[in-house]
């Protein structure tokens, strides 16, 4: 490999990095003034380990920080061995960070009571930034911990939505919370709580992965190739003929972020102003720099001979 483009290789690995580190704070930083302002206060319950361990806490008079820390260790080997060292340290990183959030948030706004009166607007404010702040933080391969390692793990395997799979999980401990509080006021308020974090984080998740097709016909096609190339992004070039004139023609496929469509459109419109463009939006797009398939593998040789036996085939 050419010894610059090496160099300008790992120089744009460590800006991730360090872009997905901040955006991690940025994240929890977030969460923490959702739970602490608006949720705490009015005592809005809510899902996760905090939720079972307040549960655990009502029921059996057990330390919540016992059961938060045992949880999140048995989760966080869980995430090291099925998710990888990479996922697991930005992870420990988050909790760290959403501590010193806390601290800092609590604080600052010590004494600050925020809509007292309106415990429903309350719930809606705060769990939309929660949510917006754990998108931000998933979305750069980051967690918070708890429950949002179990969501990570079953959305390696299985094609089911960060937010629908917390939803499912916090749902449970939502509502065994009522065996212990008997207050359904509560339970109510934490169903509102979870339903809009999880649309929250479905929406900045989902809105980062989004991704559009361009169709570009232009004569100066290899230009405006070599430009979007330089934006690593792929350009295949497709032999056409135009009905019309029967006349032969070239025409680029491009597959990009929706976040790249302006940059894709400007760099066409200093190229060649004249140029026909057609874009749309793709359900999925699955391959190198954009998603992973996740599907069950067919088995194959002994196995698959094995289970045929079985069945009598």
């Amino acid at each position: 490999m050419n010894p610059v483009k090496s160099i300008r290789t790992n120089q744009q690995a460590l800006l991730r990095e360090v872009r997905d580190y901040v955006m991690i704070a940025l994240g929890m930083l977030l969460y923490s003034i959702g739970w602490t302002v608006f949720l705490l206060p009015n005592k809005i319950m809510t899902g996760g380990v905090p939720g079972i361990a307040s549960i655990i806490y009502f029921a059996i008079k057990l330390p919540v920080q016992y059961v938060y820390f045992g949880a999140n260790v048995f989760l966080l080997v869980l995430a090291i061995k099925i998710l990888g060292w990479k996922f697991s340290i930005k992870t420990i990183y988050g909790v760290c960070m959403l501590t010193l959030s806390l601290e800092v948030v609590q604080a600052i706004t010590k004494g600050v009571w925020m809509l007292h009166d309106q415990p429903f607007m309350a719930c809606v404010l705060g769990a939309s930034i929660c949510g917006t702040g754990l998108g931000i933080a998933f979305s750069s391969n980051g967690s918070a911990g708890g429950t949002d390692i179990v969501a990570a793990i079953i959305n390696k395997y299985k094609d089911i939505t960060l937010g629908r799979v917390m939803m499912i999980l916090d749902t449970i401990i939502i509502t065994s919370s009522y065996v212990v509080l008997r207050d359904w006021e509560r339970v109510v308020y934490g169903f509102v709580t979870l339903f809009v974090t999880s649309f929250m984080l479905d929406q900045i998740v989902n809105s980062a992965r989004q991704s559009v097709q361009f169709f570009i016909i232009s004569k100066k096609y290899q230009e405006i190739g070599h430009a979007i190339n330089a934006m690593h992004r792929g350009v295949t070039v497709i032999d056409t003929v135009g009905m019309y004139t029967g006349q032969p023609q070239k025409m680029i496929f491009v597959l990009a972020k929706k976040r790249q469509s302006t940059t894709i459109f400007r760099i066409i419109n200093d190229i060649d102003p004249s140029a026909f463009i057609s874009q749309s939006a793709v359900i999925g797009v699955y391959g190198h720099g954009f998603d992973h398939l996740k599907v069950k593998q067919k088995k194959h040789g002994t196995a698959a001979v094995e289970e045929a036996h079985e069945l009598g085939v």
